[in-house]
């Protein structure tokens, strides 16, 4: 019945150091729409190149990608950006954002394209909601002191981006990260979400349990509210770079393919 929730534990999935519970809410009893697009949107200190781990795994998969380039402008202007790429797709498509882009999702979600939401350590407001506001009734995330401003620019500082945004990378790895950082604009942290596709769109999280940039409490929080299907990973706030394989497989489940 829709009204049950199904709670079920998985086996580990494979190559990823993580310990998974997952649980399956109202919005998702049914199986998953078969999707064979999938559209990634990458949020704040990152460029569309953070997904070139999962991208190839989604590929093998069969499933047709895209990786949005956020301009990190405003947010109505980064909505624009994901609405012009789902309007592409030839039919059922997974709309997947990590950490800032989550904002995206939940507004560009209720697209009539989209089958799926996937939230990779991402917000996940509801309609109208101050997402500062409610970052704040939980600890501030370490990487929040490493952000500075050149004018209306802002982006992390080399230490923050190492230790507190991809802290569980190869040092080496995490520098080519922080060479194509790109700066957001202080405008974009002042836009708030018109849409909740949440609450009418299958939606999966994945929450990264080690994570130095949202709050891992904050991210089970969200997750819980939306009735996701939810894995926990143990990785930095980028396990789509530390643990592809785990986020695949929640992409693939969201599409409804085979794992």
């Amino acid at each position: 019945m829709m009204m049950n929730r199904r709670i079920f534990s998985g086996a580990l999935l494979a190559g990823a150091a993580a310990s998974l519970v997952s649980t399956r809410g109202m919005a998702a009893t049914s199986p998953p729409v078969k999707a064979r697009n999938v559209v990634l949107v990458h949020g704040l200190f990152a460029d569309g190149s953070c997904w070139s781990e999962v991208i190839p795994r989604l590929q093998t998969a069969g499933l047709n990608v895209t990786s949005v380039q956020n301009p990190l402008t405003t947010l109505p202007e980064a909505v624009a950006s994901a609405q012009r790429v789902l309007d592409r797709q030839d039919g059922p498509t997974v709309l997947v954002g990590h950490s800032f882009s989550g904002m995206i999702v939940s507004e560009a979600g209720v697209h009539p394209k989209v089958s799926a939401l996937v939230y990779v350590a991402a917000r996940a407001p509801d309609a109208g909601e101050d997402y500062t506001a409610l970052a704040k009734t939980y600890p501030t995330p370490p990487a929040s002191a490493g952000i500075v401003f050149d004018g209306d620019e802002g982006r992390l500082t080399e230490e923050a981006f190492l230790r507190d945004f991809a802290g569980d990378l190869p040092e080496a790895k995490a520098k080519v990260l922080y060479a194509v950082q790109q700066p957001f604009h202080k405008a974009l942290l002042t836009g708030k979400t018109t849409q909740a596709a949440w609450r009418t769109k299958p939606s999966w999280y994945a929450v990264s349990t080690e994570d130095r940039t949202i709050n891992p409490d904050l991210e089970r929080f969200m997750a819980k509210r939306m009735d996701a299907t939810t894995i926990e990973v143990k990785a930095s706030h980028l396990g789509l770079i530390s643990q592809p394989d785990a986020i695949a497989r929640l992409i693939l489940d969201a599409a409804g393919q085979p794992a």
